[in-house]
């Protein structure tokens, strides 16, 4: 009875060996995953240099290095939402991990519900693009990339949408991420981009602080002097492209809208999405 006991137990040891053999052997990132690896050892040094002492008038350079001991790290303070226009979770991935795509975003959420976490969110990911929010013309740099496994013609998945919100609620909290400052793809660049889509549920994250929404607009006055432009203007939108900051506000706030327009429901909507944001 012994030696069988043993030999079970040998075979166990050896096929949880070759179980993670396998489990290791099976990754497709490896490669790209040691690339990570390297250029962040490398940011890393870079970070870990002496400045260099810059001369003053005269070419003067300080005696001695004086380091602060007061700084951290950069944190993000928005977050763009995107969709894929891809057909697979596993396509965009490939997307990532390709030099010659040079587009990134910090996380990719399946239509399962699967969250990949590709880079350090202290990290600028290539997602935002030629884009302005605001003042704002360097999105990358203070903004959080998320991808959603969608082709952009398809309403989004059950799953997927709920653990966004649980990406979205950590995020908010770790970085104190005001609600106005998740916005979409197309937000942030109008005419030229339109994800996350008109199936994209902005209001069902609004209710959850991520994003800003309208309240009812039956009884609203829209004041006679009201300007839809400034109004579009103080929420957020790029007018380079009027038409297409109007559009790209409506397929945010009014998706159902966007076949059948009403001039008088716009004006609606827009003066009470403009009294949010102000």
């Amino acid at each position: 009875m012994m030696k069988v006991i043993q030999q079970l137990t040998r075979w166990t040891c050896l096929a949880a060996v070759i179980g993670m053999y396998s489990y290791c052997a099976r990754s497709p990132y490896a490669a790209t995953n040691k690339i990570y690896r390297q250029k962040a050892k490398g940011y890393a040094r870079v970070i870990r240099e002496q400045p260099a002492a810059l001369p003053g008038e005269n070419g003067i350079r300080p005696a001695w290095w004086a380091g602060t001991i007061n700084y951290n790290l950069r944190k993000p303070n928005m977050v763009i939402i995107h969709h894929t226009a891809q057909n697979s979770c596993e396509q965009t991935l490939k997307t990532f991990t390709l030099e010659r795509t040079q587009v990134s975003a910090h996380y990719v959420v399946c239509r399962d519900g699967t969250i990949h976490h590709m880079l350090n969110d202290y990290l600028r990911a290539w997602h935002g693009g030629a884009s302005r929010w605001g003042n704002i013309t360097d999105i990358n740099s203070g903004s959080i990339g998320i991808e959603l496994d969608n082709n952009g013609a398809e309403p989004f998945a059950p799953a997927q949408i709920s653990s966004l919100m649980i990406l979205l609620d950590t995020l908010q909290h770790r970085y104190n991420i005001p609600a106005a400052n998740f916005v979409g793809h197309g937000d942030i660049a109008p005419g030229r981009k339109v994800d996350p889509s008109a199936y994209f549920p902005w209001q069902q994250l609004a209710a959850k602080g991520f994003g800003l929404w309208y309240d009812d607009t039956t009884q609203t006055v829209v004041p006679p002097a009201f300007d839809k432009w400034q109004a579009l203007r103080i929420i957020g939108y790029d007018l380079k492209d009027t038409a297409a900051a109007m559009q790209a506000f409506k397929r945010h706030f009014m998706p159902q809208d966007t076949l059948l327009p009403s001039p008088d429901t716009d004006n609606k909507v827009l003066y009470g999405v403009m009294k949010k944001y102000q």
